[in-house]
């Protein structure tokens, strides 16, 4: 199967290079995603039997400022690109977020939940989630969370960063969530990509995940532990004494259980994730 992937430096983007060397990957050179047309374009020219939207503007509190320039990236980019593919007949996996929903309650949400985003970035996310149902094409819209890796920015290495320069740490410990290795998303998105080409009724929306669900607090325990940093000392606060420009979910737990039983993907275990990133990065220790 020939993939053609949004996407070239970010968390996702960058473990499906290393799962799948042969996809076409554009990067913004290529296909500018505030330029939604140009997404279009390089589907319409393109060699390819499927495509996968691992492009994104994540910055969710940038976003509170400049909503129109997210909205285009993540809302008109996979709109474009959703009636592109569809007009070729190419399925489409398009990633997309738990920041759709209102973090209210304790369950894990369904797909078909009600959605209301709190800040402009859900917002941004969820015009995207409608314009690629929108296009009627086959696709797959994976709603993700808490996404590490050894690229980039994430939470594993602020946390590995700040407990080398302090003795203990104030973290947020009632928003809790799945933690979702970049790793685990690409091998999920390839595997959904290939079901949809064979079977586009399998199209919808999906949510993916990494278990067991745990507070902010609790994963960077597990993260000081399993990298040998266990005396740095985790004090657990509410997200009232961690303001930040964009209102987070307090709950982003999400159900798998759909993706499971149509994709036969299954929920990843974070922490065994989490010890091959760690071990990548060198930082695994006792």
């Amino acid at each position: 199967m020939k993939l053609l992937v949004f996407g070239k430096t970010g968390q996702v983007a960058t473990e499906l290079q290393r799962l799948v060397p042969d996809a076409r990957f554009l990067g913004r050179e290529e296909a500018d995603l505030s330029d939604p047309e140009s997404c279009a374009a390089a589907i319409a020219a393109a060699d390819c039997d499927a495509v996968i939207n691992a492009a994104a503007w994540t910055a969710v509190d940038a976003a509170e400022d400049q909503e129109a320039e997210a909205t285009v990236v993540n809302g008109a980019a996979p709109a474009a690109m959703a009636r592109a593919a569809a007009a070729r007949g190419l399925p489409l996996v398009h990633i997309s977020t738990d920041y759709v929903f209102d973090g209210a309650g304790t369950d894990g949400f369904v797909p078909d939940h009600p959605v209301g985003p709190l800040g402009a970035y859900g917002r941004s996310k969820l015009v995207g989630e409608q314009g690629v149902r929108a296009a009627g094409g086959a696709h797959a819209i994976l709603r993700t969370s808490w996404v590490v890796s050894a690229h980039g920015k994430n939470f594993i290495k602020t946390m590995l960063r700040l407990a080398r320069q302090h003795e203990k740490l104030t973290i947020v410990a009632d928003q809790v969530g799945g933690p979702t290795c970049a790793a685990d998303i690409a091998a999920a998105c390839v595997t959904i990509a290939q079901q949809l080409r064979e079977d586009p009724s399998k199209s919808g929306t999906y949510h993916f995940s990494g278990a067991p669900d745990v507070s902010w607090a609790d994963f960077a325990r597990e993260i000081f532990i399993q990298s040998g940093l266990s005396s740095t000392h985790v004090v657990d606060i509410p997200s009232s004494d961690f303001p930040t420009p964009a209102a987070r979910p307090a709950n982003s737990r999400m159900d798998n259980t759909m993706t499971e039983q149509v994709f036969g993907v299954t929920r990843p275990d974070w922490r065994i994730g989490l010890t091959k990133i760690l071990t990548e990065l060198g930082e695994t220790g006792t």
